[in-house]
């Protein structure tokens, strides 16, 4: 019989379709043709195959070879697919044996020489590969990789010929481990000086998982808060590890094993395209919404961004995943990140200051924040002022504030009270969970509509104050949102009450 099948897999997107690779050996003037949607460097496999096959000693059939990556409706992209042509050229010539290929998947890029190399997109495979039962072969760059997935058998091998001789029982291919993964010590919270009240914003920010927008002069320390909120945030579950490292998997950038339970931190320049942000690409890549995936995304001089940059976070911000079309495909990325923003509060930076040394006009400021649309602001939760610090309070001796593990503790209490009540974090609250966690007195509820007259704010603005105020009650160990939470709440749309005082 002249013809193999091989299990292996496609990339789409963050996950991992089945791609059976089939070979047949037929009569006529010997050449080689892959069918199947097969781009370019998917067809440059022929020649990457026979010289891989031939440095390996074994002969390459001079017959006429047809490989079909099936299905054909599929894209089919990069090296990924080298090895497991090989291995059906050399199953439909009998070289190696047929009957063990239906135990295996395959997954590598051949050099010329044999030498299997590193590809990108193997975690989404392997997790794919857990599911039929079968046992996934790899290069050795990709070990630790796959070894994330749980479950599934992850293999090791250098070369084309280590490969054969598995498949042929002369020898036996190294499981794939993963390293130990360890939370580093990141920046600590204690490293701030001052900034009590943003201090308690960030905390409240990583409580709630809420949106956070710092305003304040240069060099107030706005770049500094932010990061720090990854220390803040409760270490990701297993699940939301595995979802953030396919992502990074299939990124292009490299995902590092050691690190796979890190939350990530992207913070792009304010340069960056929309594409850039949202993904996008003739074969989709994630963006750095994407990347920043159960993580923090930190956007410093927000005014500066291009605003159709900017407007493409909206949807994300709201869905929590961002769809990329083209014509032949659509890929669609998570994108639940947190978002930190910074910005100065005028062109000049200096509005408010004590040294009064800002000359912006009223209609200045309007338009240096009118850069920022209503609609994004809104989806924004806590809007909060940084003051410029004396300069005794910088001092290399004062007294470090709380620890970032400290504040954790609070930050993971808070969490665990969120998920007993709805299973998520408030930020991510429905409106119909929203009228169970978030009910008020009727106080409470006659000064919330006073708030929202006054300050002209959209009904997304008041769930979003809410959630907020829910959040602040939860860090307070309380069962019912009293009027300091909702207060401290309202507090925190200091833009809404600066922007009403500029119209004034």
């Amino acid at each position: 019989m002249t013809l193999a099948l091989v299990h292996s897999r496609a990339r789409a997107g963050v996950t991992a379709p089945a791609v059976k690779v089939e070979v047949h050996l037929g009569g006529g003037v010997p050449r080689m043709s892959i069918v199947g949607l097969p781009e370019a460097a998917v067809r440059e496999a022929k020649d990457r195959v026979r010289a891989a096959i031939q440095c390996a000693q074994f002969e390459f059939p001079s017959r006429v070879i047809t490989v079909n990556l099936a299905p054909a409706d599929l894209p089919k992209d990069g090296g990924r697919f080298d090895l497991p042509i090989a291995i059906g050229i050399l199953a439909a010539s009998g070289q190696v044996p047929r009957d063990a290929l239906d135990q295996y998947e395959f997954l590598g890029e051949l050099g010329l020489t044999g030498e299997l190399r590193i590809i990108d997109g193997v975690l989404p495979a392997a997790l794919a590969t857990a599911q039929t039962g079968r046992k996934l072969i790899v290069p050795p760059g990709n070990g630790a990789e796959a070894a994330l997935a749980k479950g599934v058998e992850a293999y090791t091998a250098r070369t084309l010929l280590e490969v054969c001789a598995a498949l042929n029982g002369r020898k036996s291919l190294p499981l794939a481990t993963a390293p130990t993964a360890q939370r580093p010590r990141g920046p600590d919270m204690e490293d701030v000086r001052g900034q009590a009240h943003a201090r308690r914003a960030l905390e409240v920010a990583a409580a709630g998982n809420h949106h956070l927008l710092l305003i304040g002069p240069p060099g107030c320390g706005k770049t500094l808060l932010a990061s720090r909120l990854p220390g803040l945030l409760p270490e990701a579950n297993e699940a939301e590890a595995l979802e953030a490292a396919a992502i990074a998997s299939v990124s292009g950038r490299g995902l590092d094993p050691a690190r796979w339970r890190e939350r990530p931190y992207r913070s792009p320049h304010h340069t960056a395209s929309a594409v850039a942000l949202v993904g996008g690409g003739a074969q989709p890549r994630p963006g750095e919404i994407s990347l920043a995936h159960q993580g923090v995304l930190f956007l410093d001089e927000l005014p500066e961004w291009d605003r159709r940059a900017l407007e493409v976070l909206r949807e994300p911000l709201e869905s929590g995943v961002v769809t990329i079309s083209r014509a032949a495909r659509q890929s669609e990325f998570p994108a639940r990140f947190q978002l930190v923003a910074a910005m100065n509060p005028c062109p000049c930076g200096w509005a408010g200051d004590p040294s009064a040394r800002c000359r912006c006009s009223g209609d200045a400021i309007r338009r240096y924040r009118a850069k920022i649309s209503g609609p994004l602001m809104d989806r924004i939760d806590l809007h909060v002022e940084v003051p410029r610090l004396p300069s005794a309070d910088l001092r290399m001796d004062a007294s470090p504030g709380e620890t970032s593990a400290i504040v954790r503790a609070r930050v993971e209490q808070a969490r665990e009270v969120q998920h007993r009540r709805a299973g998520k974090p408030n930020a991510q609250l429905t409106q119909g969970e929203m009228a169970t966690a978030c009910r008020l007195g009727a106080n409470d509820q006659l000064l919330l509509e006073r708030a929202i007259e006054a300050l002209q704010l959209s009904a997304r603005s008041m769930h979003r104050i809410l959630r907020v105020a829910r959040t602040i009650a939860d860090l307070g160990g309380s069962d019912r949102i009293l009027s300091p939470h909702l207060t401290e709440a309202l507090g925190y749309r200091r833009i809404d009450r600066g922007l009403a005082r500029i119209a004034a």
